[in-house]
């Protein structure tokens, strides 16, 4: 097929996204106000916690030999994954070329290194299945494997997100405010008095120690763990269990990570359907018209139609130059040859539509979760903004030339 006939088919799914992201801008304007700041909130939850793990649950249950298909998709999870690391180390390359402010550091490497693995690639990757030159053969069967590739993506790049990004994020705004603060440790230095615990009578040892050593202290056995050097006879009251340790690894390691986003009910419902789909007794009860049970497949995937429409308005009611050369040149052509590499070495299995769908992971604007990221952190919540609405608008032309030279390659 020639590459202007590609064109146009590429076009077309991102003419659809366009369509939704405007329509929900125009129902956020303040003129009409039908998705103003509450309804936002309201809706967005609704797409968090009930529409998105529809759609997933739904799709992983409605695939046909589940079980053998996970097998060869086994690159798919390292292929975001490398995403992700190309990603940062150019985020990070950038850094050094640009010298951007250092409290924007965390928000450059972020958007370098998370794509937009929500809406978008359910909307781009089922839609080339529609149309009338069947480019990747049967429709249905293109749409099943389509919205299976989508799901899987979408569940994988939220754990990544929320555990691998969320990290650099916070890494690089605990930097910001390490340096922005003045030397604390003499201002901050207080006595705190501790009684000599074999003569009661006796006064007090002022013991200086520092407001972050405080902050540390063990609020069940009001004792300093750190930084401070006991005199004699003070006895064994402030050495640490090794209970309270394991405590204080557990409690550092939910810091780090944010289990409850992790956690995140796309996830949720992708585990779901991926157990419903690989088990044909539960697909037998549940899935098909002739199934016993089938009312309750009905309801989810009612629910589920509505995810993608209402993504997509909710990405235009939200609404550098480094960011958009990273994102959709560098990252893309580093995709190309990443999907080269494994094919040369027998690492993927040959379906177009699963290479297609690889590529288009490294040709997605940034995630819309790292707004979240900097309203959690407070650093470079405008800037995000911005980048947000220059990278979103950008990606209609980048996606459309990618895709079409994805298609054109692999085909």
């Amino acid at each position: 097929m020639e590459f202007g006939d590609l064109f146009v088919i590429a076009l077309m799914p991102v003419i659809k996204v366009l369509l939704l992201i405007a329509i929900g801008t125009i129902l956020a304007l303040d003129r009409f106000d039908i998705l103003g700041e509450n309804a936002r909130k309201y809706l967005n939850n609704m797409a968090y916690f009930v529409f998105t793990p529809a759609l997933t649950l739904c799709n992983m249950a409605h695939s046909a030999n589940l079980k053998s298909s996970l097998l060869m998709l086994w690159f798919l999870p390292l292929n975001i994954l490398l995403t992700f690391i190309i990603g940062s180390a150019l985020g990070w390359l950038l850094i050094k070329i640009t010298r951007p402010p250092r409290h924007l550091h965390g928000l450059v490497v972020a958007c370098c290194a998370a794509g937009n693995l929500g809406n978008i690639p359910f909307i781009i990757i089922p839609a080339v299945c529609k149309e009338r030159s069947k480019l990747f053969g049967d429709k249905d069967v293109c749409n099943r494997d389509a919205m299976t590739y989508a799901s899987l993506s979408l569940a994988i790049g939220s754990i990544f997100i929320w555990t691998y990004v969320y990290n650099l994020v916070r890494r690089y705004s605990c930097q910001n405010s390490t340096l922005s603060q003045v030397d604390v440790s003499q201002m901050n230095r207080v006595f705190v008095p501790i009684t000599n615990p074999e003569n009661s009578s006796t006064s007090s040892i002022g013991l200086p120690i520092t407001m972050n050593n405080i902050l540390q202290t063990n609020d069940q056995d009001n004792a300093v763990e750190i930084g401070i050097t006991r005199p004699k006879g003070v006895g064994n009251s402030l050495q640490v269990t090794k209970l309270a340790k394991i405590m204080n690894l557990l409690k550092m390691l939910a810091e780090k990570v944010n289990l409850k986003a992790l956690i995140a009910p796309a996830t949720i419902g992708t585990v779901i359907g991926t157990i419903i789909g690989t088990m044909s007794g539960f697909q037998n009860i549940l899935v098909g018209e002739n199934a016993p049970l089938h009312v309750i497949d009905d309801t989810v995937s009612m629910l589920s139609d509505a995810a993608i429409p209402i993504l997509s308005l909710l990405v235009g009611a939200y609404i550098v130059k480094g960011v958009i050369v990273v994102r959709y040149i560098a990252l893309p052509a580093f995709g190309v040859g990443v999907l080269k590499g494994a094919i040369c070495i027998g690492m993927i299995h040959p379906d177009p539509l699963y290479k297609f769908a690889l590529l288009l992971h490294y040709a997605l604007p940034p995630a819309i979760n790292i707004n979240t990221m900097c309203q959690i952190f407070g650093i470079g919540v405008d800037e995000c903004s911005i980048l947000m609405l220059a990278t979103n608008v950008c990606a209609l032309a980048a996606i459309t030339l990618w895709c079409t030279f994805f298609m054109w390659l692999i085909l």
